[in-house]
């Protein structure tokens, strides 16, 4: 793992990835695994879904006493030392994960976001880790309500209201499967009226 060790259960976050974390007032870790390919840690919270990248940078460490006797010390008296740092490479809200999924025999999690794109993948082997269990739960409890959308010839989709738990504001969110085109008249029509009907339940304005 180069920098920290594989972690055992009930381990903690090095202070400097929870540094870069960069939390929220009342935002709490929840759980996190290293990533097996990259060494990044991958840390769910109360609000978000995260990825904090390593790296070393390395310094000349001279001693005080080198310091003292001469404007001019040797390389013999000078020593390095990697002290890691860290930084945040990746923070999505829970309403912008689609889904995750988990792959015990690879220990492999894939996560798809709801905006569409290029997911994520992560792998966890000889790992103990709650990542899997905590992103369903924390993706299920984003969506306050939501319907599916049939609309013929494999086109689908579905509209959702979810909730950005930070602010607890509700957000409309629709999700087209592959074969559904977003500029389709007849899609569109159906897009509306499911989420007005949405919206009403959970007492929003259409």
């Amino acid at each position: 793992m180069g920098l920290f060790n594989r972690r055992a259960p009930h381990a903690e976050l090095p202070p400097v990835v929870l540094a870069a974390l960069e939390l929220a007032k009342g935002e709490r870790v929840l759980s996190f695994g290293v990533d097996d390919n990259t060494g990044a840690f991958v840390v769910a919270t109360t609000y978000s879904l995260a990825v904090v990248s390593l790296a070393a940078v390395t310094a000349d460490i001279v001693p005080a006493s080198a310091k003292t006797s001469s404007a001019e010390t040797s390389s013999a008296e000078t020593s390095t030392a990697e002290t890691p740092t860290a930084a945040r490479t990746l923070r999505r809200r829970w309403l912008s994960v689609d889904a995750g999924a988990w792959e015990p025999e690879t220990a492999t999690l894939t996560v798809t976001w709801a905006e569409g794109g290029r997911g994520a993948q992560w792998s966890f082997r000889d790992q103990e880790t709650q990542l899997p269990e905590t992103l369903r739960e924390r993706v299920q409890a984003s969506v306050v309500i939501a319907t599916r959308l049939t609309l013929g010839d494999r086109r689908s989709g579905r509209v959702a209201i979810r909730q950005d738990f930070a602010t607890r504001e509700l957000i409309s969110q629709t999700i087209l499967g592959r074969y559904t085109r977003a500029d389709d008249p007849e899609v569109q029509a159906h897009v509306r009226a499911a989420l007005a009907h949405l919206r009403d339940q959970v007492g929003l304005p259409a």
